[in-house]
């Protein structure tokens, strides 16, 4: 089982998150897993730089320490022959340690291009021709694609890695899982689902399984509690709702009714180990072998020195 820290980018600055990441690899963590989001989801949070500039940073600056998009859309705001330029050279100079998380996307992000957002079904489409686009330019030479949404010209990515990174789809439901194994190379989930580690596999997935726990640590349960709950109540609306809106503002409508309580019911909180051990267990229990912990709590460090000092070994 590898362990991940998630970089928060809706929450702080680039020089910050590759700060954090360094001392992530310091800690021990086996990977860094970094939102590829345009807005963040509340005002409060207050960024929201470049994901793939930081992990660039990220990889000159770390040694050992892997590195994950969770995840990117490279279907509306991006173009897959851009994604799959990107992963490739992001592959090189990180000495084949990147991993290219790919998801549907959520409006959020992809409607400041001004081309609107599609419906559920024709993100999945869309998501389809984009992995068929990457993988087809993964082949090397001269290609072309000519799909319903997306289309390809006589493109060639030239600086192909030795290795090629792993594809881990974000997935919902069996249909994303089933694509993870036919279209990529590994499962990217959020929630500890056995069925879709299942589902992954029965379809012929073999690769790593990734997963998101949320967690927030602070000196006492209640600070943990205050700060996840002013910054990351909007996790709790769903994936029906954090699909669809177009702006923080419309997130901190929606997560107006999220009570600290229903934080502390979703979180790992506070200074026990214990309630992270058991988290990490349902997810390890699931099928999940790559699993990314997301802190949300007011001290990133304090979260480092407690994963280093006090959770790692029971891990």
């Amino acid at each position: 089982m590898k362990l991940g820290y998630k970089l928060a980018a809706e929450a702080f600055g680039p020089k910050e998150l590759i700060r954090q990441a360094v001392r992530a690899e310091q800690a021990g963590f086996d990977f860094v897993e970094i939102s590829d989001h345009y807005h963040p989801w509340l005002d409060v949070q207050g960024h929201s730089p470049f994901a793939w500039n930081v992990l660039s940073a990220i990889a000159m600056k770390t040694d050992r320490l892997g590195l994950a998009t969770g995840v990117t859309c490279p279907t509306v705001r991006y173009h897959p022959a851009i994604i799959a330029q990107a992963a490739a050279t992001l592959a090189i100079i990180s000495d084949d340690r990147f991993t290219l998380g790919i998801g549907a996307g959520e409006r959020l992000n992809e409607h400041v291009v001004g081309q609107g957002f599609p419906s559920v079904r024709g993100r999945h489409e869309r998501l389809v021709e984009a992995l068929d686009i990457i993988n087809l330019l993964w082949q090397g030479g001269y290609q072309s694609y000519e799909g319903k949404h997306l289309q390809l010209e006589d493109a060639q990515v030239f600086d192909l890695p030795s290795k090629l990174p792993v594809i881990a789809v974000a997935a919902g439901g069996k249909q994303a899982a089933e694509l993870a194994a036919t279209h990529g190379t590994g499962l990217f989930a959020t929630e500890p689902r056995a069925d879709l580690v299942e589902t992954f596999t029965a379809a012929g997935g073999s690769g790593p399984k990734y997963a998101e726990a949320s967690v927030a640590w602070a000196p006492t349960a209640e600070e943990a509690v205050k700060a996840a709950h002013e910054t990351t109540r909007w996790a709790l609306t769903g994936w029906k709702v954090m699909a669809e809106l177009p702006n923080p503002v419309n997130f901190e409508a929606a997560s107006a009714t999220v009570r600290p309580e229903d934080i502390a019911g979703q979180f790992a909180v506070g200074p026990d180990p214990e309630p992270y051990v058991e988290m990490v267990g349902e997810y390890r229990d699931a099928g999940f072998d790559h699993i990314v912990l997301m802190n949300a709590g007011p001290d990133p460090d304090g979260f480092l020195d407690f994963f280093e000092k006090e959770l790692k070994g029971r891990l």
